[in-house]
């Protein structure tokens, strides 16, 4: 059994690397971006609900680009799926990786579920897939913010995350959550 391991914030992430739809391959420890590097976990084709979340982003990339924040979008679909994928959800300007590993996947503080047939839209669930997780992850490669989830429901609007971003840059604001080691007084 893999264990999940959770991500602290201002602690190094794990490597990640993958291969990009058009060919060559995406590095986060080369990552271009001037504030943040914004890693978005999708569950894959089979989910018409991504298709949704990823074309917001997709109209919004410009917006993120001007606040230095460099995007992917990446699951653990195989090239063909992924390929599909952005042909059907029409996403004209996303980098989207795929062929993310379960091992990878749980290295990153990420659930996988098990696949349940064929989706609302007809497509067959892969037989273990990843679920959502969204990343910004400064360019030293630390961990800012990260969230993740166990469904396709209630993740964080693309809007909401623009507006937080103008105001962290503006004001310099540290990552929260960072406390790793509870000292043993305040743990009761």
């Amino acid at each position: 059994m893999t264990q999940l391991t959770p991500l602290f914030p201002r602690q190094p992430v794990p490597v990640l690397s993958v291969p990009t739809l058009g060919g060559g391959s995406w590095n986060l420890a080369e990552s271009p971006a001037e504030n943040f590097t914004m890693v978005v976990v999708y569950r894959g084709l089979h989910c018409p609900i991504c298709g949704t979340y990823l074309k917001d982003l997709d109209r919004k990339l410009a917006d993120f680009k001007e606040r230095g924040v460099e995007v992917i979008v990446l699951s653990s679909d195989d090239e063909a799926r992924a390929t599909q994928a952005k042909d059907d959800w029409k996403l004209e300007n996303l980098t989207v990786g795929y062929g993310l590993t379960l091992s990878k996947a749980r290295e990153w503080g990420l659930y996988v579920s098990s696949g349940r047939g064929k989706t609302s839209v007809g497509i067959e669930e892969p037989s273990l897939f990843v679920e959502p997780g969204l990343f910004l992850v400064r360019p030293n490669g630390e961990l800012y913010f990260a969230t993740v989830q166990t469904m396709p429901f209630a993740r964080p609007e693309f809007g909401a995350i623009l507006k937080a971003l103008d105001f962290v840059i503006a004001k310099d604001y540290p990552g929260r959550g960072e406390i790793v080691d509870i000292p043993a007084e305040a743990a009761e």
